[in-house]
């Protein structure tokens, strides 16, 4: 009797580690976590927000568990490039540069740039508005290249902070005269900051994606089709009414499936026809 308990808490123990062995490894990705409202600590521990929403959706549909790192944006671009993350669900936008040098996903987000302003302060009617002002950035974002490439143009004094939340804090404490970052970023911050105004909006006609380095061809397609069947079934579109309290514009990328993998028209996109398979 002994020997028969023996043989089978062995086979349990056996049966258990091989569905263990079978079962893939899990998907790591990370997030600027203090980039509210796409990530942003929650009060019960861990972090919430569009992005770690997505990413979660993601893992699920793709049948994997998945880890999610916060840690600051300029860093993210060169653990990913490591091998420390499979895949970066922070929003990241879409330049030829980096396309050069990533894949991406299809975009789920259009990202226009929007100014904040405090409240009480000169109108921005235009970017030449902003000649002799100092604006922050979150560094190593697209609004931190794309504020520099500026200054000389426009005549404005960049300054990049760690975080978004320092770049929004120095314009409260009066130590820039504006901050620049995505329209959704923008408009919480002001939602949470009476004290802030939003000011011009300046549209890029770009999208925010998932990054994956060069060699990760086959994953890059996979993700691409859960975001697929994510805008098919209109989650991406609840998500976006739920984090951004605005429903998501008609013919925008939160609801347009596009055709290959990647963003049409720049660096690493691949046309290859293909049906979503969304069950």
């Amino acid at each position: 009797m002994p020997r028969l308990a023996f043989s089978t808490a062995g086979a349990v123990l056996l049966l258990a580690t091989s569905v263990y062995a079978q079962e893939p490894p899990p998907l790591r990705a990370a997030v600027d976590g203090t980039f509210a409202p796409h990530a942003f600590p929650n009060l019960s521990g861990g972090y919430q927000g569009f992005n770690v929403d997505l990413a979660n959706e993601i893992a699920k549909r793709l049948g994997r568990r998945i880890i999610i790192d916060a840690a600051q944006f300029s860093g993210l671009v060169p653990a990913l490039q490591a091998g420390t993350y499979d895949f970066l669900a922070a929003p990241t936008t879409v330049t030829k540069e980096r396309a050069e040098n990533m894949l991406f996903t299809e975009g789920y987000l259009n990202t226009d740039f929007q100014f904040l302003i405090k409240k009480g302060s000169a109108k921005v009617g235009k970017l030449e508005d902003l000649k002799g002002k100092t604006v922050s950035v979150n560094r190593g974002s697209a609004y931190d290249a794309w504020a520099r490439d500026l200054e000389g143009k426009i005549g404005w004094k960049v300054e990049s902070f760690g975080t978004q939340t320092d770049a929004v804090q120095a314009v409260l404490v009066g130590r820039v005269d504006a901050n620049v970052a995505g329209n959704t970023v923008s408009a919480w911050a002001v939602k949470n900051n009476p004290q802030l105004e939003l000011s011009y909006l300046h549209s890029t006609g770009l999208v925010w994606a998932a990054p994956l380095r060069k060699d990760s061809g086959e994953l890059r397609k996979q993700l691409d089709v859960a975001i697929e069947c994510m805008k098919l079934d209109r989650t991406i579109a609840k998500m976006h009414e739920r984090w951004f309290g605005a429903a998501a514009p008609a013919g925008s990328a939160a609801v347009t499936v596009f055709p290959g993998y990647g963003v049409p028209d720049m660096p690493g996109y691949d046309p290859t026809v293909h049906t979503p398979s969304c069950g």
